[in-house]
């Protein structure tokens, strides 16, 4: 390789790199992809952590397990969308190993679990919501929404929701452009 001031090839200033191999767009575009996938998996597992220490009172009650300090807290009993949701982290396992393994069967296991177990109950639970937060933001009264340690348990649902839902939807949308490069490369192999 030539150094900046030193020898150089007769008949050239460098400018040659025209005829060299480039990284076809499928691949560049499958690598950026793999990223962003990896960090809403991320993103994900750390909304799970925090579902699943509002679950934990109600999994150590069926357990028949006694925690003074979490019975202390009075968490309210947990809606069948959360655990629903919850069963979502399974699936980014898939998404890790489609990832790892560059594998079409894994990642469309992904995406159609993220929409049923994740999206589904996440878009089911924003809609249930929406009522009362509406009724809280318009009138700024506490007395028609339910209360969890004096804050509206409304606005505490939305506040998770509305991330869920990005990182969602940012995984599906990531996925499928993912899905599109592979199969782009699959097509070219054929050829």
């Amino acid at each position: 390789m030539a150094s900046m001031n030193g020898p150089t090839a007769m008949g050239t200033d460098g400018r040659d790199f025209l005829h060299r191999q480039r990284v076809a767009s499928q691949y560049q575009l499958s690598a950026q992809m793999k990223w962003r996938l990896k960090f809403c998996v991320v993103m994900h597992l750390l909304l799970f952590i925090l579902m699943a220490a509002k679950l934990s009172a109600d999994v150590l009650d069926r357990l028949d397990i006694f925690v003074l300090e979490i019975e202390e807290l009075e968490i309210p009993q947990p809606v069948k969308w959360e655990y629903l949701w919850a069963f979502s982290i399974l699936y980014s396992f898939c998404a890790l190993s489609a990832c790892k393994k560059n594998s079409i069967f894994y990642l469309q296991v992904y995406i159609g679990g993220i929409a049923t177990l994740g999206l589904a109950p996440a878009l089911f639970a924003f809609v249930y919501y929406l009522p009362d937060a509406y009724s809280f933001v318009s009138t700024g009264s506490k007395e028609n929404v339910f209360l969890w340690q004096g804050q509206p348990y409304c606005m505490m649902n939305l506040a998770f929701l509305v991330p869920t839902l990005q990182v969602h939807s940012f995984a599906l949308y990531f996925s499928s452009r993912l899905l599109t490069a592979w199969k782009a490369r699959g097509s070219k192999k054929a050829q």
